[in-house]
């Protein structure tokens, strides 16, 4: 397999990951909101956190995006 259908593979992939991972941040925020309406703080501080964990996971997953289109540019030039 080459390495740029390899790229376009993994690209979809993390692509997927990326789009699950917003999905639950948004229904994260919605359920922060909802609870702050009715009063109920004691989920907020948990609900914070793991979209904080989901920010710094898609983080993760571009700079690895960005680290391995660089890698592949690096090696069709040489």
């Amino acid at each position: 397999m080459s390495t740029r259908r390899q790229g376009t593979t993994l690209f979809s992939a993390i692509l997927i990951l990326v789009a699950t991972t917003v999905v639950v941040q948004l229904w994260l925020l919605s359920f922060s909101m909802e609870a702050l309406l009715r009063h109920q703080f004691k989920s907020l501080a948990p609900a914070a956190i793991a979209s904080t964990v989901l920010f710094f996971i898609n983080g993760g997953l571009l700079r690895f995006v960005f680290r391995f289109d660089r890698e592949v540019q690096r090696n069709t030039e040489g």
